[in-house]
């Protein structure tokens, strides 16, 4: 009897298509396993290389900061350095001109005190009565010109209306007529004592005033008793007659030269 083979779904596979399925198994498995042999260290390079870029990224994103916080600090330090060279410029300015102030203070004050001191001698300063004369007549000089027999005074030379003046400060205790004196001033000097200008043309002063050195009190005269123009000084220690002192001596012992 012939022997028929099995035919249909559940005829067993043949031996070459086992040896293909098994084949392409164990190509599977291999390729299986390659892939996964290589993709394995594939991904930890790529991780790797992800991490290493990432390490590389962030130190140079910490570099480009340091950098920055440094540039930041040394402008910091520059703006501070110049800001404390101006707020020393303006001191230092501030300074000087706080000591040209002072400086310039003392020199007014010492100008100051200079002119008063040069006022003040000028006050305390004694001069002749007449500027540029001489003396014509020398104090206690004999003659029946005079009522006590002698001058009581000393005459200067003197054109008519040439300008006679106070030879220091003090007040005007007498101004006009005087008798024998004519028209004459007598003042009562700071120092306490009297001088007085006979004979005069004109009197320019009033009784209360206060004159000073070199000042116009009158004009050059001959009125009263007297032969011609002159003016006529006295020196006393009085304001009355007969208390008359050396009207040279009395002059140069002011400073006045004669």
């Amino acid at each position: 009897m012939a022997l028929t083979r099995p035919t249909g779904k559940h005829r067993a596979p043949s031996r070459m298509t086992r040896r293909s399925a098994t084949i392409a198994g164990a190509a599977t498995i291999a390729t299986t396993g390659v892939c996964g042999t290589l993709a394995t260290p594939a991904v930890a390079a790529e991780t790797g290389t992800t991490a290493s870029m990432e390490d590389t990224g962030t130190t140079l994103i910490l570099a480009a900061d340091a950098e920055a916080d440094s540039l930041a600090d040394e402008v910091a330090d520059q703006a501070a350095t110049q800001q404390r060279a101006a707020v020393a410029r303006v001191e230092a300015a501030e300074e000087a001109e706080r000591r040209a102030v002072a400086r310039a203070l003392e020199i007014r004050e010492a100008e100051a005190r200079a002119e008063r001191e040069a006022e003040r001698k000028r006050l305390n300063a004694f001069q002749l009565p007449i500027a540029g004369s001489h003396i014509s007549t020398g104090y206690q000089t004999g003659g029946s010109l005079w009522s006590s027999g002698s001058h009581s005074g000393i005459d200067f030379h003197a054109s008519y209306g040439t300008s006679v003046v106070s030879v220091g400060s003090g007040t005007v205790v007498e101004a006009g007529w005087g008798g024998a004196y004519g028209n004459n001033v007598v003042i009562r000097m700071n120092d306490g004592t009297y001088t007085q200008y006979g004979h005069l043309a004109s009197v320019g002063v009033a009784v209360g005033q206060a004159v000073v050195p070199g000042q116009q009190i009158g004009l050059a005269g001959s009125t009263g008793n007297s032969t011609g123009t002159h003016l006529h000084f006295e020196a006393r220690t009085g304001s009355e007659y007969g208390s008359d002192v050396n009207p040279v001596a009395y002059l140069r012992a002011r400073g006045v030269s004669l």
